[in-house]
């Protein structure tokens, strides 16, 4: 089907478009990416170094080297502050380099953006979900997001009581930034494009975070894990490389890296009123294809218990039939899934098991996805009897407040 735009509408399609998954056939055959190790940062003088080496491709298993050493956690939450343009302590490595005409000027430019984010969406949505979400947010102890990237921005800020966050995207896991890289002003370009959507737009552009996240400066989700986490109040603990064995066993990553396992990260946290907790990332392709042959991201779901899913900008994946595994997951082991349209459609909700809870408006996916459009739930934002509940912020692709949509689902018989 041919589309005409007219000169008002031509930069906000090309805008949206980049927002994209990849095509089916890309996302039937994409390999997860390799796991990047993560770059022990450059310590102080007075810091021993580390000294494991990368074992060659071919070692066997029996002579496996030790996993790799712990970064200083200290200096880990030194970076995230540098690269989140925010204070770190008095005595870090990197305070003279805060003090260059680049760096102030990268500071003012992510101040503002993030003071903006602050009114626009983060002081919304904490006072929304403490009303909205208010029995929900005790009740999640484990948050799932598929189709994240590395946004654990929005995923705490709505469940900011929750012990544990596992993200799972396509984009390669990445390393702490070292000194020489952290000294290039290059790095601030690469921070400010890799925000830019997500502050402005409340998403990844997914095509852009393909680009950005393989570049010298930020080689992954990593970095902007890091900075999420000190944005949004948290201390870093303790921050290390993990993967899914074979059969989906989460382990201490070590320099072999197969076909068989899945590369994450794993960062322990202090959140600003002293609760611990740990956030997950791994770079997995979920699809239905790659799936079958490679499974530890389901039997690692299985084994997390009772969740709550969170879904958001996940460009309508679960509406296709080649997402089935990881939808018919999400349904069977959720007991709260908070979604915009593009989540799970609502044909696969068995309506007896669910009550549903709609917040905003719902008229039409943007044209790029409009054969998800749902008649079932245009029908139900329009019923009188259950009127949808106002959302007072953006999200999702149809990113301004009087166009976005959450459907919040409870399952009537708790999973336990």
């Amino acid at each position: 089907m041919n589309f005409r735009f007219g000169p008002r509408f031509l930069p906000l399609f090309l805008l949206i478009a980049a927002c994209t998954e990849a095509p089916k056939t890309v996302i039937e055959t994409q390999a997860p990416a390799a796991a990047d190790t993560l770059v022990a940062p450059t310590r102080p003088a007075s810091a021993p170094a580390d000294t494991a080496a990368p074992a060659p491709a071919n070692t066997p298993s029996a002579a496996r080297p030790a996993p790799i050493p712990a970064p200083d956690t200290a200096y880990v939450q030194d970076v995230a502050a540098y690269l989140a343009a925010l204070p770190s302590s008095q005595n870090a490595p990197l305070r003279t380099l805060t003090a260059t005409p680049a760096y102030q000027i990268f500071a003012k430019q992510q101040e503002k953006s993030w003071q903006k984010y602050r009114l626009t969406h983060t002081d919304r949505m904490t006072r929304w979900a403490a009303r909205a979400l208010d029995t929900i947010q005790t009740a999640s102890p484990t948050i799932l997001y598929p189709f994240s990237g590395p946004d654990f921005l929005n995923a705490t800020t709505l469940f900011p009581a929750s012990n544990t966050y596992v993200l799972f995207g396509l984009e390669p896991v990445g390393s702490i930034p070292p000194r020489p890289v952290l000294e290039n002003p290059q790095i601030y370009t690469s921070v400010n494009k890799s925000l830019w959507s997500v502050l402005n737009f409340s998403f990844f552009r997914t095509n852009d975070m393909a680009i950005d996240l393989k570049s010298v400066q930020l080689d992954g989700t990593t970095p902007l894990l890091m900075l999420f986490a000190v944005r949004t109040g948290h201390q870093i603990t303790a921050l290390r490389r993990v993967q899914l064995s074979a059969s989906g066993e989460l382990q201490p990553a070590d320099t072999t890296v197969t076909a068989n396992t899945t590369p994450g990260v794993e960062i322990k946290l202090r959140a600003p009123d002293g609760h611990p907790k740990t956030l997950y990332y791994f770079s997995a392709d979920i699809s239905d294809g790659y799936l079958a042959a490679h499974p530890a991201p389901l039997a690692y779901i299985r084994s997390l218990g009772p969740l709550t899913t969170y879904v958001k900008s996940a460009s309508y994946l679960m509406h296709k039939a080649y997402f089935s595994k990881i939808r018919n997951l999400v349904l069977a082991q959720s007991n709260y899934l908070l979604q915009d349209d593009s989540g799970i459609a609502m044909k696969y909700f068995p309506a007896r098991a669910w009550n549903f809870t709609y917040f905003g408006t719902y008229r039409r996916p943007i044209n790029l996805f409009a054969k998800h459009y749902q008649p079932a739930l245009t029908a139900a934002y329009a019923d009188t009897l259950t009127r949808p509940a106002p959302l007072p912020f953006g999200t999702g692709y149809n990113w301004r407040q009087t166009d976005s949509n959450l459907l919040l689902a409870r399952r009537r018989q708790p999973v336990r």
